[in-house]
């Protein structure tokens, strides 16, 4: 029989999968003796039965009905009770943090009857009218699908008709009021009642968690994070504690180490006087945490020694949730905390430094997105800046856009190309489209620990908070600061590094992080100036990406086709190039030879005289190329693309034949043209005459490629210089395709080398694979290569049927949407279809030979989690891009400690 109901006492740490990680934690902190109110988790494995059947398990209620009485009678309270009401809070917790994605209900117990008997036990009638709306408007708005703002406006009058601003200066008398006037919201808007039976509360609350999971914002949250949608979430049932019982109570969110920075200290919001969720909603500006020592030194105390006892146990920053009930200490919640980039380095090496972690630990708690996120500019610190105002620096970043105050103006944006920053009072969780939209998220609420400072930090969006001085009229469109009124016509910027809003454009200069990956740490160090945590950080940065590099087994070369592209990346640590394509080399002023020989025939003088031209201008390309790649090798990949990309459209050639005949000037030239471009006209050129094909089918033309490298090669072997050429054949299907090409290239180099007086026996030749048949017949191909090299955009594209170009922008948003990718298989790699080609191609090829260099050189070779998947594959080397060198780095490092600690 399946278990679906767990006390807190019956858990830890390691179960999340099953309690998720709210509910997982709960426990851990329980075993660990801390004052956690008692409570039950209600596992995943009850969401998704219940997102499979679309009803709660039969089961499920008597779990649940036992552990509440456990509750209850360790509290000696019983649910709902009219005298002395057990009152509890029903919250979701998957196994991935989603902050605020899902959904809280809180006083779960109250009713009309109940809420006289919280006000005789807690003497205080004002707090008790004031939960019971609170759970009205919170059920109204979560469970029964109320329109929020409906209780949000009817709060707002009852403020402005008493003349106060703010939701504590209203009396028991105006709350009593304002709960008839929520239930007859309630009542207008479902046609029922709201439910005065507790455990009917309780059960609907639980449902209604359940439902969250699939709605609109928590499905593109997991998308956007890569959190896969059949895990569900777990409820947490929890006895209620009170931060709103008055001056000695309150409540607030704290971190072990702030995560903006990652520096050690006091971090946190506290509000006195107010219940939870008043912090992450941003709805009051908050005190720093530091202010409790003040208001209440032994909570405060209470509260240090707990932090450090958890960061030591978690060995890692730590996020966590606290209320203060009357001077009682009381922990709701802890987790490893959502943390800046920049907080990341600097945490993992601080706890290395503090003997806290291992080097190798240090480095698994740092991702390649987030060394991206380092990489990008800042704020030029010399140019000019209009201050508009300052805020609470939440997640850094530079992002200068046009004022946007809601989803649609937000996405409205991005559809059409403009940058915009999204400006709210707070956010909700309903903002998240805007936010994934925005450039940047500013607010003129909240403190560090709000929605929009949880959510923007842990998508790397930069963010600035508690801009107090901000009047935002989001109906009217306007922002009022610094006696200004901007609209949607203004442009800002915001500078999440140190919380400054400014007016217009402000222009952006390299990272520091940029300047030590392409220069060095001295260099990196000196662009970073006098800024002490700027320093610390590329040295950080520095640290583990050594270490990286000392642990990883996949080498990292890089994509590039031009000297420039090499340099750039030698300096951001290739260890050569996996990919030259040299179709690059044969467009602009040189179309014209291709056009040429391709209307030549063959065997004549004409096509050769056009080789022979683009075999000199090619010998060039390369000799500057392996020139700055001396020592390292450099994967040449012949001529790939079809004839068409080096030929007249077809549509308009008939155009202007047509129209040269209807007034009698035509041109036979143009003529011989359209004859040759219908006759290569293809309906999916890129499975027909391209790659290997094409050599075959136009002899000479890989023939000058080869002869042009090998030339290069020999001019830099006779100037003392160590050339390391490889020669690979793409969309290579056949083993008779890479022998005729290999023959032809055997050939040339014996020719080259004979000519020359130089030793070219270095030169390798492989193939590229990226068709399913050559993976499947890698054990044959082997025996013709000395490397293959995955290119796995083709390979995604031929095993699935469909064509890049024509189908990312058409059906991919519908396929993501719709759960059939999680991800765009052009972006992360599909390990369980065409991963599964890889690993095939692999296996075949080593059951030939054994040691068979293998790499990939597709753009998944800059992903990281694509780097994971062909690290555990076998292969040798990635290949990406320049700017993503580093990051495969970095993520091939962690991939190698990974894969040590699975062992």
């Amino acid at each position: 029989m399946v278990k679906y109901v767990y006390d807190f006492s019956e858990g830890d740490k390691s179960m999340k999968d099953l309690l998720g990680g709210k509910g997982a934690n709960l426990a851990e902190m329980t075993k660990l003796g801390l004052p956690v109110p008692p409570g039950f988790t209600i596992s995943t494995e009850a969401c998704r039965a219940y997102l499979h059947d679309g009803v709660v398990p039969e089961e499920l209620q008597p779990e649940v009905t036992t552990a509440l009485r456990n509750v209850e009678d360790t509290m000696g309270r019983h649910l709902g009770d009219p005298t002395d009401p057990l009152l509890v809070s029903v919250r979701s917790g998957a196994k991935f943090s989603m902050p605020g994605m899902m959904e809280t209900v809180l006083n779960i117990g109250l009713n009309d009857e109940s809420v006289h008997g919280l006000a005789r036990v807690s003497g205080n009638e004002r707090f008790a009218w004031d939960s019971y709306r609170r759970l009205i408007q919170m059920f109204g708005k979560t469970v029964l699908d109320i329109d929020g703002e409906l209780f949000s406006e009817a709060l707002d009058r009852l403020k402005v008709d008493r003349g106060v601003t703010a939701d504590v200066d209203l009396t028991a008398e105006d709350l009593r009021g304002l709960v008839d006037t929520f239930k007859g919201i309630v009542r207008e808007q479902t046609g029922e009642d709201f439910p005065q039976v507790p455990r009917t509360q309780m059960d609907m609350a639980v449902e209604a968690v359940f439902r969250s999971w699939n709605t609109e914002r928590a499905r593109i949250y997991r998308r956007r994070e890569r959190i896969s949608d059949s895990l569900g979430t777990a409820v947490n049932i929890c006895t209620m504690v009170f931060g709103n019982l008055g001056e000695t109570s309150g409540t607030g969110v704290c971190f072990t180490r702030d995560p903006s920075t990652g520096h050690s200290g006091v971090y946190g919001d506290y509000l006195p006087n107010a219940q939870g969720e008043d912090v992450v909603a941003g709805i009051r500006n908050t005190l720093p945490l530091a202010a409790l020592e003040e208001l209440d030194k032994t909570s405060y105390d209470q509260l240090r020694a707990i932090m450090r006892k958890l960061e030591t146990h978690y060995r890692d920053l730590c996020d966590i949730e606290f209320t203060i009930e009357r001077g009682k200490l009381w922990m709701l919640q802890t987790r490893v905390g959502k943390r800046t980039a920049a907080a990341a380095f600097r945490v993992a090496t601080q706890l290395v430094d503090e003997r806290l972690i291992t080097r190798d630990e240090a480095l698994t708690r740092v991702t390649g997105d987030q060394l991206t996120q380092l990489m990008f500019p800042q704020f030029d610190s010399a140019a000019p800046k209009e201050l508009l105002t300052r805020g609470m620096a939440a997640s850094p970043g530079a992002a200068v856009g046009v004022i946007v105050f809601d989803n649609h103006q937000a996405e409205e944006a991005a559809r059409e190309g403009r940058k915009c920053v999204l400006v709210r009072r707070e956010t909700n969780p309903d903002d998240l489209p805007g936010m994934v939209a925005a450039e940047g998220v500013l607010t003129a609420r909240g403190g560090k620990t709000s929605h929009a400072a949880v959510v923007a930090r842990g998508m790397g969006k930069t963010c600035v908070v508690g801009a107090d001085e901000l009047e935002i009229d989001a109906a009217a469109g306007t922002v009022k600061v610094a006696g200004r009124t901007l609209t949607g016509s203004d442009t800002i910027a915001i500078d999440g590094q140190t919380g400054e809003v400014f007016l217009g454009d402000v222009a952006v200069s390299d990272s520091p992080v940029t300047t030590y990956l392409l220069h060095g740490l001295d260099a990196g160090l000196e662009a970073a100036g006098e800024d002490e945590g700027v320093r610390e950080l590329i040295t950080s940065v520095d640290r583990i990406l050594v270490h990286a590099d000392e642990v990883r087994r996949l080498r990292v070369r890089a994509n590039a086709d031009t000297p420039e592209d090499s340099r750039r990346a030698i300096e951001f640590g290739a260890e050569g190039i996996g990919l030259c394509r040299t179709e690059h080399m044969f467009l602009g002023a040189r179309r014209e030879l291709v056009e040429h020989a391709i209307l030549s025939e063959k065997g004549s003088t004409g096509r050769q005289e056009a080789f022979d031209e683009l075999e000199k201008l090619q010998r060039s390309d390369f000799l500057e190329m392996l020139e700055v790649m001396d020592g390292k090798h450099m994967t040449v990949r012949l001529i790939d693309p079809p004839l068409h990309e080096f030929l007249p459209d077809l549509t308009s050639l008939e155009v202007k034949v047509a129209v040269e005949k209807a007034t009698g000037e035509a041109d036979p030239a143009d003529e011989r043209m359209l004859t040759v471009v219908r006759r290569f006209h293809e309906q999916n050129p890129m499975l027909g005459l391209r790659g290997v094909r094409l050599g075959i089918y136009m002899p000479g033309l890989f023939e000058l490629q080869i002869r042009a490298l090998c030339e290069a090669a020999a001019e830099l072997v006779a100037k003392g210089l160590d050339p390391r050429p490889e020669v690979m054949v793409p969309l290579v299907g056949s083993v008779r395709e890479l022998q005729l090409v290999r023959e032809s290239a055997e050939d040339i180099i014996h020719s080259v080398e004979e000519d020359k007086g130089v030793d070219l026996s270095g030169v390798s030749i492989g193939a590229m694979i990226e068709l399913p048949r050559a993976a499947m017949t890698a054990e044959d191909l082997a025996r013709e290569a000395d490397f293959f090299s995955f290119g796995t955009n083709d390979l995604t594209q031929t095993v699935w049927g469909f064509s890049r170009d024509d189908v990312e922008g058409v059906f991919f948003p519908e396929y993501i949407e719709a759960g059939i990718f999680g991800v765009s298989p052009f972006e992360t790699i599909d390990t369980h279809g065409v991963g599964a080609v890889v690993r095939e191609g692999v296996r075949r090829a080593r059951s030939t030979k054994p040691d068979i260099k293998l790499g990939v050189c597709g753009e998944h070779g800059g992903d990281p989690d694509s780097i994971h998947f062909f690290h555990r594959a076998g292969l040798d080397y990635v290949s990406c891009s320049p700017f993503r060198v580093p990051v495969a780095r970095l993520e091939a490092g962690r991939a190698a400690v990974e894969e040590s600690v699975a062992e």
